[in-house]
């Protein structure tokens, strides 16, 4: 099932990725979006090109892309696109940024994959058929608590003007797991909790497209992804907390306290 969509992401996601890999570290234009949010020219081709793609192989879909906005035509069919997440990183040739391509089906997503072309690691799952990273199977660690984990998170592009509940969520996870990285792309983020390099997972406002993939893929990896109260996820929600599920009844009650 969804064979057809999941060529025609794959085929997006490697496409862009070589358009992305063909421009890093070359001198790009850059422009603001926000203080701290920045689009570059590299986004704008890879969205071209995944958006090509998309909309020849399904052009009845609806599109939500994180450049070009929303393409409104079957309200039951939704691809959630971000044809470079990680800008930043981009942006300072730090190598660690990705295509994230996600298909939402009656409010359901039903496949994301993940790529990231620096290292040419291909993430993807399917809904009830398991994640894989590189065509192999892919499962959450099996850490038991929040002190022997290793977690990730980011930060919301307003931050400089409001800091203090996300440096203070950040102090709280800092003190009380192994440690906590930043890498900067929340959709790496949670393909790193799927296969076990990280336990834990948290971060807010963000948008859909950020981590619809992602998302899919920690669950079908047998991870767990809610918000901060413990609510089942949505793309559309306005914050995220995904883990291996051993650590996140702690995880929820360190951001709550915090």
């Amino acid at each position: 099932m969804w064979q057809k969509e999941i060529t025609a992401a794959r085929q997006a996601a490697q496409e862009a990725g070589s358009i992305l890999n063909t421009l890093f570290g070359q001198k790009t234009l850059v422009r603001k979006k926000g203080e701290i949010d920045l689009v570059t020219e590299a986004d704008i081709q890879s969205e071209k090109r995944v958006l090509e793609i998309i909309t020849r192989a399904f052009p009845k879909d609806s599109i939500m892309s994180e450049e070009a906005g929303e393409y409104q035509h079957l309200p039951q069919r939704v691809w959630l696109i971000d044809p470079l997440d990680g800008t930043t990183n981009f942006a300072h040739a730090f190598p660690f940024f990705g295509v994230s391509i996600a298909l939402e089906v009656e409010g359901q997503v039903v496949l994301g994959i993940v790529y990231n072309p620096c290292a040419n690691e291909w993430f993807e799952a399917v809904q009830g058929e398991g994640a894989s990273l590189n065509c192999q199977e892919i499962r959450v660690s099996n850490t038991q608590s929040l002190a022997e984990s290793l977690l990730a998170t980011g930060f919301p592009y307003d931050v400089p003007q409001d800091p203090d509940g996300v440096v203070g969520r950040f102090k709280t996870m800092l003190t009380l797991s192994q440690g906590v990285r930043r890498p900067g792309s929340a959709a790496l983020d949670l393909c790193y909790v799927a296969c076990g390099r990280v336990d834990g997972y948290w971060e807010e406002r963000l948008h859909p497209w950020d981590t619809a993939a992602g998302d899919v893929i920690v669950r079908e990896a047998g991870g767990q992804v809610t918000d901060y109260a413990g609510k089942p996820y949505t793309p559309y929600s306005k914050t995220i907390l995904a883990s291996n599920g051993l650590i996140h009844d702690e995880m929820m009650k360190a951001l709550a306290k915090a």
